[in-house]
This record gives structure tokens, sequence and C-alpha cells, in this order.
């Protein structure tokens, strides 16, 4: 009898205890946290303990009690579980609110937008700017034969093939994963239909993007793009030289600026004053605009087009007419060189 009651006594302490560690968990995952309206952005480094976390919450005035924090994540077992990166929280109310976004939220969306015409250093530049990511990391993967094999592009470099778009990464993306998502949404903007265009045109590929690029170079206006590339397609099929500005700004070291005609004479494969055809690869990442308009020019007998001052072109069929245009333009320039003298001086 005597040891009927004891074991009885045991059970009831045992599950008294019970009882009193599930109402202790309960109070703690419970906790209310500090009144947070909306959304709330923080930053957790990797490698952090939760003591040095539990400090930047607090800090953030998110945590209401340092210790009830940490006893609610250690009894839940999340201890090395809570993500690093910008993280993004959504009124977290309770601890055990907190620590579920903390362990399985999504980190902040970083917004990237690659413009039409920038190359691949101001590619590299941006992403070191929003993402710390070192410029000549991703320089070195736009020239590896390597990796962009890897992504079917039958090109000596990623240039011409960073489509530009405004993207989303997070924080910590590899570099890889970045330039493997722009070469994706090219891959996926130029459809069927455009490549078989391409071959009607009798180019490969990378001809038809370096082509883009130089359109892309050039045009200000939409409305213009195809009439640029008219010009570009007949100077081809009559084998004259492209004599196209954006590639000797593609070489010049401290470009854009107006260009000098000791430039014009830079060797470079680039170089389209001195070398006929194309040039070896695109100058720049065209947008879908430009691509448009390499794949379907306008039909003219346009084969020579200038800077009329105001964003626009004049287009010409002989050099006659070439010629009456730039001295235009030339007109123009003095005019307003003059003007601006007569201004310093007033």
């Amino acid at each position: 009898m005597f040891k009927f009651l004891k074991l009885r006594s045991f059970w009831f302490l045992l599950l008294f205890l019970s009882l009193c560690g599930s109402s202790f968990a309960f109070l703690i995952l419970n906790w209310e946290q500090n009144k947070i309206e909306g959304k709330v952005k923080v930053r957790i480094p990797k490698g952090k303990t939760l003591k040095e976390i539990t400090a930047i919450l607090s800090e953030e005035n998110i945590v209401k009690s340092d210790r009830a924090f940490m006893l609610a994540v250690r009894s839940l077992g999340y201890e090395k579980d809570i993500q690093a990166g910008n993280l993004v929280l959504h009124e977290p109310k309770t601890n055990f609110s907190l620590i579920h976004q903390l362990v399985n939220g999504l980190p902040e969306l970083i917004k990237i937008t690659v413009l039409e015409g920038w190359n691949i250093h101001n590619v590299a530049e941006i992403l070191e700017n929003t993402l710390e990511i070192q410029p000549d990391k991703v320089i070195s993967l736009c020239m590896n034969k390597r990796f962009i094999r890897s992504m079917g592009v039958k090109a000596p470099t990623l240039e011409g093939f960073l489509f530009p778009e405004t993207y989303y990464f997070v924080e910590n993306e590899s570099p890889q994963t970045i330039l493997r998502k722009m070469v994706s949404e090219y891959q996926d903007r130029v459809s069927d239909e455009m490549r078989n265009r391409i071959v009607e045109l009798g180019l490969s590929e990378l001809q038809l993007i370096t082509l883009a690029s130089i359109i892309e170079g050039e045009a200000i206006h939409d409305k213009e793009r195809k009439n640029i590339s008219s010009v570009y397609h007949n100077r081809l099929n009559k084998g004259m030289r492209l004599q196209a500005d954006p590639t000797i700004q593609y070489i010049i070291k401290d470009g854009p600026r107006r260009l000098l005609n000791k430039d014009l004479n830079i060797k470079s494969p680039y170089n389209t004053y001195l070398n006929e055809g194309l040039p070896i690869g695109p100058i720049n990442n065209p947008g879908l605009k430009s691509i448009i308009a390499a794949l379907y020019p306008t039909e003219s007998e346009y084969i020579y087009f200038v800077a009329r001052g105001d964003g626009y072109h004049t287009f010409s069929r002989t050099q006659e007419e070439h010629n009456f245009a730039k001295r235009k333009l030339n007109s123009l320039r003095k005019k307003v060189s003059r003007e601006r003298l007569l201004r310093k001086k007033r």
C-alpha cells in the first residue's frame, strides 16, 4: 500500500512539473513584443551568436525582453537556424511570431535595374554598389569561356547578353547566379521567330546582337531605331565600313566624350572606321527595341546619318546630302558656342 501511494505521488509530481513546464513554455513563446505596425527591416550579419542577434533586435526596439526571447528560441531548438542578411519582419507581436519570421521568413529583395546600352563594366559597377560584389569577379566571369559556354552563349564574352531589365536579388547572391539570370532573361526574350529572322538575314546571333548594340549606342528616340538600322544594313550589303561612333566610344578610356580625329585611328577590332564589317562582338547590352530594329530595318536607300543637335538625326542617300547636313550641324554648334560666350560675359 505504501509503495502504491509513493508511486502515485511520483506520477502526480511528474504531471505537475510537466504542466508547469508547458505553461512556462506557452508563456515564453507568447511573450508580447514591442508594438510594431507594418513592416520593419533588420540586418542580421553572418556568424552572429544568439546573444548578439538578440542585442541587434533589442537595439532596433523589436524585442521587449532579451531573456524571454533567448529562452523562447532555445525552447524551440532554433538557436542556430536564424537567417543572416537583410530581413523584413511583418508585425512580430509575440516571441513565436518573431522567431518564425527570423527562421522561415524571406530575406529582403534588393532591386537592380540594368539600363539599355549599359556594358559589362556598368553592370559590374551597379552590383558593387547594391550587393557589394567585387567588380573584378563580375568582369572575370563575363570573360570566362567555360562559364559562357555553360549557358549556351556562342560569344567571346557576355557583352550583349546581359538583358536590360529590373531584377530582384537577395543579399549574398553569387555573381554566377546573377549573371545566369540576366542571360536567361535574354534567352527568354529572343523568340524562335526572331532566331529564324536572324537566319533569313544571313547573320549569326552574335552578329545580330552586335549590330543591335551599335543601334542602341546611336539611338535616343525609338522612332529612329529602324532608320539607323537601315543605314548599317545598307552599308554592310554594299561592303562599306560602318563608321559607327559608338564603337569608338567603346574603346577610348575616357569616354563618353566628343570624338577627335585621332580617336578614329585607334587600332582595335572594334574600330569600325578602320575595319570592314561588324566588330568582333557587341559594345553594350541592347534592349529589345534595338534588337527588333536590327531584325527589321526600314527599307531605305540611306547610307549616312548625322546628329541634328536635338537628339534626332538627318538621314542621307548621297555624300553631297550628308556633307550639307554636317555643315548645318557645324553652324549650329558655332551658334551655340557663341551664345554661351555671350552669356558668360554678361
